[in-house]
């Protein structure tokens, strides 16, 4: 409820009751100690966030600024694995904006159809449509400027009308046993159109989101076919067994266990 509360910066009783499906007398008893913990403030019909106590989603600009290095690298992986003739769903984010980037410079692609939510995502991929390699369609939306990107209402006739060879998903989370996760509902749950609209699915994240875990679910592990990740070390290619700078063994392994496979190289690119 917390999450909730913080996400929204208010929520009402019978909302909150809604979302976990328990009554309202059962929400006002919860509501009454986060009140005694000093988390939220009670007021009128609801509760009120008294300080941002958990993580906030950056903005679009923010997140360019952070492992961009690192992000570049995921971007010409990600595009490795696209072939002539294929349709992309592309997402937002500052990982998606370098997947657009490294598939504009592929000049062997050709009659590539890209999808995308994201109006930075179209706009980097415009110099590929000038040439006549790449056709870019952006779904309807609601506009949220914290990612420029498209939400509910309106994404989802779209996205469930079509059926794509590959989706490439961002995220703010990859964890071994609660999936891939997104901190912005909204954005969760196009993520998660895009992963049922496609024949296969990569989540795209830098190291810093491996082992997190946040408030909208996209999607279990096992229902994606690979992570693009960094390499341990920052490297061109890590360790064996390892996945991200200082990530524990045991997390790659957790993936792999799902049925996740880890691509951090072009070796394992090609594995694909």
């Amino acid at each position: 409820m917390l999450a909730v509360i913080d996400e929204r910066g208010f929520a009402r009783v019978g909302e909150l009751g809604e979302t976990f499906g328990v009554s309202d007398v059962t929400v006002r008893a919860d509501l009454d100690e986060l009140d005694r913990l000093k988390a939220i403030r009670r007021v009128h019909g609801g509760a009120v966030i008294r300080s941002r106590h958990l993580q906030a989603e950056p903005t679009f600009e923010q997140a360019m600024g952070a492992s961009a290095a690192e992000k570049r690298r995921i971007g010409e992986l990600c595009a490795s694995l696209v072939e002539p003739g294929q349709s992309v769903l592309l997402d937002v984010g500052s990982t998606a904006l370098a997947v657009a980037e490294a598939l504009v410079a592929r000049e062997d692609l050709s009659d590539v159809v890209v999808i995308t939510n994201g109006l930075s995502i179209a706009l980097a991929l415009e110099p590929g449509v000038v040439v006549g390699r790449l056709t870019v369609i952006v779904t309807g939306g609601t506009l949220r400027p914290q990612q420029h990107s498209l939400v509910e209402p309106l994404a989802s006739p779209l996205l469930r009308g079509l059926h794509a060879d590959l989706a490439f998903i961002g995220c703010n989370g990859v964890d071994g046993a609660l999936g891939v996760t997104n901190v912005n509902l909204p954005e969760a749950q196009v993520k998660r159109l895009m992963l049922e609209s496609a024949s296969r699915a990569v989540v795209i994240a830098d190291r810093s989101k491996l082992g997190q875990v946040h408030l909208g679910t996209v999607g279990a592990l096992g229902e994606f076919d690979a992570l693009v990740t960094g390499a341990a070390g920052g490297g061109p290619a890590g360790a064996a067994g390892a996945v991200g700078g200082g990530a524990p063994d045991a997390l790659a392994e957790a993936f792999e266990q799902a049925g996740l496979l880890v691509i951090t190289d072009p070796a394992t690119a090609a594995r694909f």
